[in-house]
């Protein structure tokens, strides 16, 4: 079950050069929708990042060749088959869809980029992908995002939709972006799949590190099992129809506003993957502060947030704290001080300088780890840096879903 506020925003903002679609094309689910198609105004700017996987799936593959040739104009999604560890039939599959799409519409094939989600290691069925796009660009609207999100889910209980607006002197600008991914999810790059639009108007490169910085904030900061997807894809497009001023570099006026605001909606879609993980039951964000660099401390927070010990134990709020200080004794500070170290539970320090706090009881530990949402804070003491990580528990469910996933 999915953990805290996960609902749809009760305004979902159109951003204007964006049409989107959703369809059932029988790819692996019966009478569920299970292929989605994102249009972009041919005026846009798209910036994309995908999985550092070597053994990246065959979309990704035709994905990476396609956006250094051509600006993108159709995104084109298939859930149920991740058409990954399928070899150079998988890309021949990818690229027929791309040519049959870019037929379709009219538009060089080069700005045709594909996605799947899904299985490992079974062979697309291309030919019902293609036969629904027909369907798909029928049904193509500016206020599908939610039909759209639904189409992208797998194991996801829960459409995951972030969308706002903010207002910059005299200009309005609209931000809205889905995602998906339940399990499978220590991204290193962005998500399982996550598409995020603005009708601001920002310079491709810019937006292209604007992406970049971004992920490492939200997308680069989960996990749910610690596994990083063949599949993992983001991309976030600038369709520039809120203005014709262009955002160029950060010492633009509207800059730091659009990225705040960008931020916040990345950060969002993270957390609602964390919170829809597969079978967890409770929200952590590790939070690391006190460190030498922003590195150690995301090095520390993995290695809390990703211990099956520490996950485990939240599952059955066991107060076993020490499972805790072991992970971040093997995160990799050789020179560590744990003597100077201190941990809490929310309000409660249940380590003070390396040891068991005076004033800690089990029966004040084993209370916070009782709630739904907890934040599990480590000061290393040793400098200025800090950084976050999401994560969820462990729980019997997961081990449930994942034994269970291909049938």
């Amino acid at each position: 079950m999915a953990v805290g506020n996960i609902a749809v925003p009760n305004t979902i903002y159109p951003i204007e050069g964006i049409k989107l679609s959703a369809t059932a094309a029988g790819v692996r689910y019966k009478d569920r929708d299970d292929l989605v198609v994102i249009e972009i105004v041919e005026t846009a700017t798209t910036a994309v990042v995908t999985t550092k996987n070597t053994f990246c799936a065959a979309p990704v593959r035709v994905l990476r060749e396609h956006f250094v040739k051509a600006s993108p104009r159709y995104l084109v999604t298939n859930t149920g088959n991740a058409n990954a560890g399928t070899g150079a039939d998988g890309k021949r599959r990818a690229v027929e869809i791309c040519n049959a799409l870019a037929d379709k519409t009219g538009v060089d094939v080069n700005s045709i980029l594909p996605f799947s989600t899904g299985v490992i290691g079974e062979p697309l069925n291309s030919d019902a992908v293609i036969a629904g796009l027909d369907a798909a660009l029928a049904n193509l609207a500016a206020d599908n995002w939610l039909a759209a999100a639904n189409g992208i889910r797998t194991t996801d209980t829960v459409p995951k939709l972030a969308s706002q607006k903010i207002d910059v002197d005299n200009s309005s600008y609209h931000i809205t972006g889905m995602s998906k991914g339940s399990g499978m999810i220590r991204p290193n790059m962005a998500t399982m799949l996550g598409y995020v639009a603005t009708d601001a108007n920002i310079a491709a490169d810019l937006l292209q590190e604007m992406l970049i910085a971004i992920n490492e904030q939200s997308f680069n900061r989960i996990t749910v099992d610690g596994d990083t997807s063949t599949n993992d894809c983001c991309v976030l497009i600038a369709t520039g129809a809120a203005s014709s001023d262009i955002i160029d570099s950060p010492s633009h006026p509207h800059y730091q506003p659009v990225f705040t605001a960008l931020t916040a909606v990345f950060v969002r879609l993270a957390q609602l993957i964390v919170r829809d993980g597969e079978g967890a039951t409770k929200f952590m964000t590790v939070k690391v502060t006190g460190g030498k660099t922003t590195q150690e401390c995301c090095d520390v927070a993995y290695a809390v947030a990703q211990s099956p010990l520490v996950k485990t134990a939240f599952f059955a709020s066991d107060a076993n704290w020490g499972r805790i200080l072991a992970a971040v004794g093997y995160a990799g500070i050789e020179d560590l001080d744990t003597e100077q170290v201190d941990v809490y539970l929310d309000e409660v320090m249940i380590c003070h300088n390396g040891g068991v706090a005076p004033d800690y009881t089990e029966e004040a530990g084993k209370t916070v780890m009782s709630r739904a949402e907890i934040t599990i804070h480590i000061d290393l003491a040793r400098g200025d840096a800090s950084d976050t990580v999401y994560t969820c528990d462990l729980s019997y469910d997961y081990v449930k879903i994942n034994a269970d996933y291909r049938s």
